[in-house]
Parts: C-alpha cells; structure tokens; sequence
C-alpha cells in the first residue's frame, strides 16, 4: 500500500515471473523462426542460396518483433505518428512470417499424412488382390456351372475346383500379410484434421489449411504478446523506481522522529507582544514614513475600511499630531520618541 495521491495499482513483477515471460517470449520467437526456416529453405537446394534465405527469415523474425516492441514505445511516448509507421512496418513483416510458419506447419503436417497415406496404400494393395482373386473363383464358379450343364464334371468341373483351392490359399496368404502389417498410429494433429473435416462436413485438406493457417497466426500473436509485455514491464519498472513512492515494506520505525514537545517559558519576557490597536498601527506607519499622510494612502497600505481611517484621523488631529492644510490635505506633525514609546506600551 503506498501512501501518496498517486497510489500504483500493482508492483513490479518479480524474478519467477520475469523469468517465465522470457522464457515463454523466447520460445515462441525461436518457433516462429523454424517453422519460416522450413518455408525458405525449400525455395533453393543450392546450400548458398539457403544460406542467404534462412538469414532473410531470422532478419524478418527478428525485426518483426523489434517493430512490435516499438509500436509499444512510441504509444507511451504519445508519437502516434511514429507508431502508426511502425505498426505497418510490423502488418508487413507479420504477413510475410505468417506465411512462412504456414508453409512450414504444413509441411511437417504433410509429413505425418504421407507417413500414413503410404501405410493406406499397402492395406489397399493387398485389398486390392484379395478382391481380384474373388472375382476371379466367382468367375471359376459361372464356368463350373457350365460344365455341369454340358455334363462334363469329371473334366472341366474338377480342374475348377483344384484351380478355386489354390485360389482361396492366395487369398488367406495375403490377407494374413496385410493384417501383419504394422499398425500405423495415426497422430493427434491428423486426427484432429480427420475430426474437423467430419464435424465442418469439409474435405481434410480444407480442414488441414484452415488449422494451419489458425496456428500461425495464433504462434504469431502469442510471442507478439509477451514481447509487449516485456516493454511494458521495463516501462513500468522505470516509473515506478523513479517515483520512489513511500511503502509499508519501506517504512521503519527508527525512520520517524519523535515530536518535539513545547517547553516551559522561564523568561516572562519573552512572551510575544499583544496585537497592535489601528490606531497603533498607523501612528506607527506615519512615525516611520511607511506611508503619505493621507487617508486614501494610510487605507490602502493597511487595509483599513474608509470609516476606520477617518475615525483615526480625527483623533489624530484632535491630539495636534496632524494638522489640515488650506487644501485639507494633512500634514504630520510627528511625536515625540517618549510619547510614541508611551503609546505604544
């Protein structure tokens, strides 16, 4: 709690916390590399090439996020002209990062769907030859009945059947080579294709573009986030060091003094003087030619109301220290020292 007007609605962010924004920060920004490093690295096999395009990625990534951290900057500084540069710059270098951990999310991701394709398409041979020789005793079958309708069983009918056994043994061989196939694990991100593609009523290479496309941009914001939040903090923590506002934490009994207590007067002399009367007042100010004598000057240097003055005045006049002039002006006559001290007392 902190005892000043302007009271800081929270702290700064210690070290676990600080330490997990950065970490957190730094590995989001190192997958967004990767993912835009396997989107570059394909467009050449040249090793040069894909030595000058993987550098292209990390300068993009990189000043991607600086731009970021400088949108947030010159927010706090109020230049929103230099922010809105800075944003678009930022738009720009985003477009071109989304991209790039587009291709390469979905590269990995076909990957793992040509893994499995591959694994289909043997199941499917062997489906294939095992229907094939169904077909084919079928058609030993339409020819068998032949034979019987021409009453030549003994030849045509028992060359058949030998032919359909040998037939059936083909078709037990390869369908316990296909089931001996190893089973392929279908992964978790083709499963949630497969899974996107059911419930949406898509196909899944629709379905795949669309959670590929939604993963960049979510990898994106999210290491775009805590880097402004990294700024804000070292924002927040200059502030707040520089305000140096007083805290319990900060606050020690042995800081605070004791009040200094009112002693006795022994001298009696030294008790301040009464209040000077208006009259005092103003004889005093005409003694030490502070003021013309006049009513309007004696009125306007002391503040005295216009019916004040004038009953002063009066008596001042009556007592013979100021005297009228033919003009009615006044004019000061002066006391004695003695009697000024005498007044006064």
């Amino acid at each position: 709690m902190f005892y000043n007007q302007d009271l800081a609605l929270r702290f700064p962010k210690g070290k676990f916390a600080m330490w997990s924004v950065y970490s957190f920060t730094g590995a989001s920004i190192l997958a967004s590399i990767v993912f835009s490093l396997l989107l570059f690295l394909s467009i050449d096999d040249d090793p040069v090439m894909q030595l000058l395009f993987g550098g292209l990625a990390v300068i993009f990534e990189l000043g991607k996020f600086f731009a970021w951290y400088e949108v947030g900057e010159r927010h706090a500084r109020r230049n929103y002209l230099g922010m809105l540069s800075a944003l678009g710059f930022y738009l720009v270098l985003a477009a071109i990062s989304i991209g790039g951990s587009v291709g390469g999310i979905n590269s990995a991701t076909n990957k793992a769907q040509e893994h499995v394709n591959v694994q289909q398409s043997k199941v499917n041979a062997y489906n294939m030859q095992i229907q094939a020789i169904d077909a084919q005793i079928k058609l030993n079958n339409v020819a068998a009945e032949k034979y019987i309708q021409m009453e030549l069983i003994a030849t045509g009918v028992s060359r058949i059947q030998k032919e359909n056994n040998k037939l059936r043994h083909e078709q037990q061989a390869l369908a316990m080579e296909r089931d001996n196939l190893p089973v392929v694990s279908q992964g978790s991100v083709i499963g949630l294709i497969d899974s996107l593609a059911s419930f949406l009523n898509i196909q899944a290479s629709t379905a795949q573009l669309g959670l590929v496309v939604f993963l960049s941009v979510l990898l994106d914001f999210f290491a775009a986030f805590f880097v402004g939040l990294i700024g804000e903090e070292n924002r927040f923590r200059h502030k707040f060091y520089n305000m140096k506002p007083l805290t319990i934490e900060g606050f020690t009994p042995a800081e605070s003094k004791s009040p200094e207590l009112l002693s006795h007067f022994d001298d009696t002399d030294t008790v301040n003087e009464a209040e000077k009367t208006p009259y005092e007042q103003v004889l005093l100010a005409l003694s030490l030619n502070r003021v013309n004598c006049s009513k309007r000057a004696v009125s306007k240097y002391l503040n005295f109301s216009t019916d004040e003055v004038d009953e002063i005045f009066k008596r001042l006049f009556d007592e013979g220290i100021v005297s009228k002039k033919a003009n009615n002006h006044f004019q000061w006559h002066g006391v004695a020292k003695a009697e000024l001290e005498a007044d006064l007392a």
